[in-house]
């Protein structure tokens, strides 16, 4: 296991050649998932290409992008769907490439999240490497390729956007880049509303940076300091590895100050721009989830639809295999304790898999929301990291192969609310 307290360049020499196994890794996953997906599309008659760009949250997104916000659809339930819902940076990058490029909306979304994809398993492998080597980030990254859910990393969803956004603001935080960091995380605000786990775990190491750097000023006289959240003492030039335009003359012992101002702008800034635009004041953004029958329960209403899966046959089948589920995630969650994750990834794990399970929106849509909570598979990572090559290249390449079958089937099927 890499020693925590290691310092590590931000930009390691070689960094994409040290990548490459896992980025190969992860490109052969996903053309499996889109092989079998076009495979699986073509004996329906249907297009898979359209799956992944022109169905479900994918429209809304390409809508904003073509004619920026303020469309949406009355129920004859009453309820509003607003496209004010949709966070606003993937929409951006779409119309953004879309005019450079003269592709449709539905090819830029694609392209963007392709490209998103890849940055998000990079960033995977990046912070895996930090903490437990080489090899786990390589079994981390294929873990995250082979979720049952792992075709909507290719689909013009905002999924491995924001993935890639935050597995790249936890590193910098690792690796004591606030500014980074922070910047980083306001992205991520602008990307889905979980991006208020990477604020907090931006705001959890910063304070656990500055409490170790008090403490270590405390025993040392002063004449010493810490910078990055897991305490790594080293010489003052923190601010030689941070963007200079936004760092220059700025003391290192107030970039974590600055990180932590930056993350929270992303989210608060569109959350109090649609109060404005609907005249719902700083929580008009709560009555367009309503809209959306979206909203923060606690978990009372999956409790509720889990226990009525429970009461006939065969839907109990899928009841208990939510509550199975679920249980994974939690010892999962456990294990990571007991391996003593950093904790910045604790918090941001914890934060999206609460968010996610005790929302009660629409309960397909919940292992889709769980996509960018990587830090749960670190436990299974160092795992297969330990065992045989081959043996963790079965296991792997069996569940790839699950992985492919199911998105086909999933897609053509009901798909991803």
């Amino acid at each position: 296991m890499t020693d925590l307290a290691t310092p590590v360049a931000v930009a390691r020499p070689g960094a994409l050649r040290r990548a490459a196994p896992a980025l190969l890794g992860y490109a052969s996953v996903r053309v499996l998932g889109l092989l079998a997906l076009a495979l699986w599309s073509g004996a329906r008659d249907k297009s898979a290409y359209t799956l992944l760009t022109a169905r479900w949250d994918s429209l809304w997104y390409a809508r904003v992008a073509a004619g920026g916000y303020g469309y949406e659809v009355r129920l004859p339930n009453g309820d509003v769907h607003s496209d004010l819902a949709f966070f606003p940076l993937l929409p951006g990058l779409e119309r953004l490439l879309a005019a450079v490029t003269g592709a449709s909306y539905a090819d830029a979304g694609f392209v963007v999240s392709l490209l998103a994809s890849l940055a998000a398993a990079w960033g995977i492998f990046a912070v895996a490497d930090h903490v437990y080597g080489a090899r786990a980030g390589v079994c981390a990254v294929l873990l995250w390729a082979v979720l049952p859910v792992g075709i909507v990393q290719s689909m013009a969803y905002s999924e491995s956007l924001f993935t890639a956004l935050a597995a790249w603001s936890l590193y910098a935080v690792l690796t004591g880049r606030w500014v980074t960091a922070g910047a980083l995380a306001l992205l991520a605000g602008l990307t889905r509303p979980v991006g208020l786990a990477v604020v907090a775990a931006v705001w959890t190491g910063a304070v656990t940076s500055f409490v170790r750097t008090r403490s270590a000023g405390a025993a040392t006289g002063g004449a010493t300091r810490t910078d990055g959240a897991l305490g790594v003492t080293r010489a003052p030039a923190l601010t030689a590895r941070l963007p200079s335009a936004l760092t220059a003359g700025l003391s290192p012992s107030l970039c974590p100050v600055l990180g932590m101002l930056l993350a929270p702008l992303g989210a608060a800034g569109y959350v109090l721009w649609v109060g404005h635009r609907t005249g719902g004041g700083p929580l008009g953004y709560l009555d367009v989830q309503a809209g959306w029958r979206n909203g923060f329960d606690g978990g009372y209403a999956f409790a509720r639809f889990v226990a009525a899966k429970l009461t006939s046959f065969p839907s109990a089948l899928a009841g208990l295999a939510l509550i199975v589920g679920v249980g994974l995630l939690i010892r999962l969650y456990v294990a990571g304790v007991r391996q003593r994750q950093p904790l910045v990834l604790l918090v941001y794990s914890g934060t999206v898999t609460a968010l996610a399970l005790c929302a009660s929106s629409y309960f397909g849509s919940k292992p889709r929301l769980l996509l960018p909570a990587f830090p749960l598979l670190l436990p299974l990572a160092l795992a297969l990291a330990r065992a045989r090559v081959t043996r963790s290249a079965l296991v792997v390449g069996g569940v790839a192969v699950a992985s492919a079958v199911y998105g086909a089937f999933w897609l053509n099927g009901s798909g991803p609310p």
